[in-house]
């Protein structure tokens, strides 16, 4: 049987002018090169957007912006690049979780399909299984419909199996594959039985992998404020999957049990000991920023805090960037000392509060109700969180959805004023995306918001998407801009003007 040898590839990057452009680096890769590692699979991460040891990274990154067709610009190393690493693969995988990205995976699969036919294309991602005619078009032979570490493994016996006999692997009987068959294709749903629950068998994250010290040197994360000069050696990780919540613009509440996709919305988590190990690793690697990614962090409270008391002195600057649910920041309104002194404790030193909107018919109608933004003492939480803990905050404020009046946007923009007047550090404002997998875009086509043949290029979270909203597109992008420059800090927008195509920060 033929010794089979995965690529798994981020591509180039897009960017509009003028906007952040940063490496991917998902989490996606690492679990599942983890996966093929730990079954002997030869397997290599290769990001387009920044290369490898092998190239010029002021090349790839900081001067090959160019225009797009789109007026989007390109950042990462050339078409030739990318053929003559993939030259040496048997099978390519491309993560689709971004929508705005979308057409850098599907323009890099086309690139490989034409040069290379026989090699076998596989991707997934939300984005991509939501989106199977779009990817199927490009070339792609292969979707993973759901977690796919087992799913891949599978993929590669049988690329094995055909090995030898000129014929197309037959990937029939994958569970949880959308797969080519002729001029269509079929999809096998999830075993009833499909979704791992217990996160302690997922295999260990392979980080050493990325091009850490690239990533490192370009220093970008996708979240943290970074002072010039600072050292930067960050990592990812997740102590859990899923999340308590199903708002309505989060891919999660359509991943819930019944669903193609399998139960992988469901609230699941690693053990304390399992955490460690991968800490463990990650300080073996000389990571020093750590950013958890969990959903909900807290969805289990006491589960939560226990962990933190084993974290505290492990010598990590930890950053929660994807947001700490408020409410589990609060005990019967009023801030939680017990939950905010045990992240300080463990060393958490920024945090970003999703508020999400100043009104709470649109919290309960699209954000499962999570937090009564009228009856918690918010000024008292950033307060604490300055004062007494020392945190860098930011806040995530969502601006335009379908049915939003301007005085309810208004509302939202004057409170994220007030919270900066009360001590938070920077607010970031969004414009509400109705993305591919979530119940808003079924709700935005359903009812005349989005085209079902959108422009996935626009999906980003600085434009107006949607149409027939009652506060205007052009309008809601003028008032998100206007939020942004006045209610921040001169020093947070320079910080992130810093980061577009085509400049060199450090």
């Amino acid at each position: 049987m033929k010794d089979v040898r995965v690529l798994l590839l981020y591509p180039p990057d897009q960017s509009s002018p003028g906007t952040m452009c940063k490496p991917n680096g998902s989490l996606a890769y690492p679990s599942l090169a983890g996966s093929l590692r730990r079954a002997g699979v030869d397997v290599k991460i290769y990001d387009a957007c920044v290369g490898d040891s092998n190239d010029d990274l002021d090349d790839a990154f900081y001067r090959s912006a160019s225009d797009l067709p789109t007026g989007l610009l390109r950042t990462g190393v050339s078409d030739d690049r990318i053929l003559q690493v993939a030259s040496d693969y048997d099978i390519i995988g491309l993560t689709s979780i971004f929508t705005e990205q979308e057409t850098m995976v599907l323009t890099a699969a086309r690139l490989i399909r034409e040069v290379f036919p026989e090699k076998i294309l596989i991707a997934g991602g939300v984005n991509a299984r939501s989106r199977l005619t779009k990817f199927f078009g490009a070339g792609f032979d292969a979707i993973c419909m759901s977690e796919a570490e087992g799913t891949i493994l599978e993929i590669v016996d049988a690329v094995r199996s055909a090995a030898g006999t000129r014929g197309c692997p037959d990937l029939s009987s994958i569970g949880a594959l959308a797969y080519r068959d002729g001029g269509e294709y079929r999809i096998n749903r999830i075993a009833p039985d499909g979704v791992l629950m217990n996160l302690d068998q997922l295999p260990l994250p392979a980080w050493d992998l990325l091009p850490n010290d690239r990533y490192w040197k370009i220093a970008r994360p996708h979240g943290g404020f970074f002072p010039q000069g600072a050292e930067v050696r960050y990592a990812s990780m997740m102590t859990s999957l899923g999340c308590p919540f199903h708002c309505a613009y989060c891919h999660i509440a359509g991943e819930q049990e019944g669903s193609d996709f399998g139960f992988i919305g469901k609230y699941r988590i690693k053990s304390d000991e399992r955490v460690l190990q991968e800490l463990d690793i990650l300080k073996g690697l000389g990571v020093k920023q750590l950013f958890i990614e969990d959903d909900s962090l807290f969805g289990m409270k006491k589960r939560s805090l226990r962990l933190l008391g084993k974290i505290r002195g492990l010598g990590f600057d930890i950053l929660d960037v994807n947001g700490i649910n408020v409410v589990h920041l609060l005990k019967r309104w009023k801030p939680d000392h017990d939950v905010l002194r045990a992240l300080a404790d463990a060393g958490f030193t920024e945090i970003v509060l999703p508020f999400e909107s100043g009104n709470l018919r649109i919290l309960r109608k699209y954000a499962s109700n999570k937090l009564n933004i009228e009856m918690s003492d918010i000024k008292a939480l950033i307060e604490a969180c300055k004062e007494e803990y020392g945190f860098r905050i930011t806040g995530n404020y969502m601006l335009g959805y379908p049915d939003e009046t301007l005085e309810e946007i208004q509302t939202t923009t004057e409170m994220a004023r007030r919270h900066v007047g009360w001590g938070l550090d920077a607010a970031n404002f969004f414009l509400v995306m109705p993305l591919p997998g979530t119940p808003l875009f079924d709700m935005a086509v359903a009812n005349g918001n989005l085209s079902a043949d959108f422009n996935p290029d626009a999906m980003n979270w600085t434009k107006a998407n949607m149409r027939n909203t009652l506060v205007p597109p052009a309008q809601l992008e003028e008032i998100r801009d206007h939020a942004w420059e006045t209610v921040n800090p001169a020093s947070y927008r320079d910080y992130k003007k810093s980061m577009v195509a085509g400049i060199k920060q450090r």
